[in-house]
């Protein structure tokens, strides 16, 4: 148990070595489940929960945090990383009432089989009165499920933020020390899971404007002690703002599209543009997510497999398809032995986006002079679209 405030504390548990979440997303510095107590004069409510998997160690926190007594479970998220113990502290609480909005109410119901009698509904702007402390309700959808929704102490100035502005960070530190390590952390998980709700998210941050906010806590990471360290970043993300900046993520099986993206990445750099190129095999998908927050340009290069592109170029496009970076420029790169589509089929996976398509450079087996100078011509044409879009100064 750990103390933001007075009868203020973090309940939750962290999980060191939890590798992969929702089977997906890769975790190099695992995840940590947060959930905070606070006893009021009057009544007591613990703020979410934590993973099935750790439900006896949140249990353990609050038995030793002497809670004998727990009026309210508030559920801010029906994703069971949040909610999917409070079966289990309900057990523990019998009387307790589980606190949520209208949208979150079903979803718990379906998700955990939690009884209609068991859940008490707050609007948007409610408060609950804890006696000494007051929990204000805000409805934040799309923090990313259409439910979220977030906690504000307004005695003590703490913000409960759910998933909004979380990080996958297990750390025995309750606050933010290392900042650069958390940002990382912070833009990996706003990458993965935020970016496709730019615009929500935009709103909003919009909505806590008026709040004097002094610390930030999370579901997942460390608590920040200084909001305007992840509030700006946020406002950075959501904005429409890329940078100077192309990202290649490519896959090669005889050397064809590997020699053709080490010369375009050379072609780039040459023009003083920022690039990144990600192998698709076995790299960490989580730095590709992280790498297309922020840039001007996404390139995609390719093998052709069969008659279409090789199977992780076609999941990088969906993935790609599903985060909606705002990127305004895609480009494919690529080879084939006899014929195909493979151009063809990615350019479908990526029809989700809003982004200008510049015209392919495929070759036809090992890159020829040709090809080499189509890959000049596409650089070429990368520095004009960022000239011209402003992210560069005048030739």
């Amino acid at each position: 148990m750990r103390t933001l405030a007075e009868r203020v504390y973090e309940v939750g548990v962290q999980h060191w070595d939890r590798r992969l979440f929702d089977e997906l997303i890769p975790l190099p510095d695992g995840t940590s489940y947060n959930a905070y107590l606070i006893k009021g004069s009057r009544k007591t409510a613990l703020l979410d929960a934590v993973d099935p998997a750790k439900a006896a160690e949140l249990i353990d926190h609050l038995v030793q945090a002497g809670v004998d007594k727990l009026d309210y479970i508030i559920s801010h998220h029906a994703e069971q990383d949040h909610s999917g113990s409070i079966p289990d502290v309900l057990l523990m609480y019998p009387d307790a009432k589980v606190v949520t909005n209208p949208k979150c109410k079903g979803m718990l119901m379906d998700h955990l089989r939690l009884e209609e009698e068991q859940l008490l509904l707050i609007e948007d702007g409610q408060e609950l009165s804890l006696g000494d402390k007051t929990l204000r309700f805000l409805y934040t959808p799309w923090v990313h499920w259409p439910e979220t929704m977030c906690t504000w102490l307004p005695e003590d100035r703490i913000l409960f933020s759910c998933d909004f502005f979380g990080s996958h960070r297990a750390s025995s530190r309750l606050y933010v020390e290392d900042e650069p390590a958390v940002y990382e952390s912070a833009k990996r998980y706003y990458a993965e899971i935020m970016m496709p709700f730019r615009s929500a998210i935009r709103g909003n941050l919009k909505k806590l404007e008026g709040l004097d906010i002094r610390l930030i806590a999370p579901s997942h990471g460390p608590v920040y002690p200084k909001p305007s360290f992840i509030l700006d970043a946020y406002k950075d993300w959501v904005s429409d703002e890329v940078k100077n900046e192309v990202v290649i993520a490519y896959v090669s099986m005889h050397d064809s599209t590997r020699r053709m993206v080490e010369y375009f990445t050379e072609a780039l750099a040459q023009r003083d543009i920022g690039v990144y190129p990600f192998n698709l095999i076995g790299g960490d998908i989580g730095r590709l997510a992280i790498s297309l927050v922020d840039a001007a340009t996404v390139i995609l290069a390719s093998p052709t497999v069969l008659t279409g592109p090789h199977p992780n170029a076609a999941y990088a496009a969906m993935l790609i398809n599903a985060l909606r970076p705002k990127t305004r420029f895609l480009g494919l790169l690529g080879s084939y032995g006899w014929g195909g589509k493979m151009p063809e089929q990615l350019t479908a996976l990526l029809s989700g986006l809003k982004a200008e398509m510049l015209p392919p450079v495929i070759a036809k087996g090992y890159p020829t002079e040709a090809v080499f100078n189509g890959l000049d011509e596409l650089a070429q044409m990368i520095l004009n679209r960022h000239r011209e879009a402003g992210l560069l100064g005048p030739q």
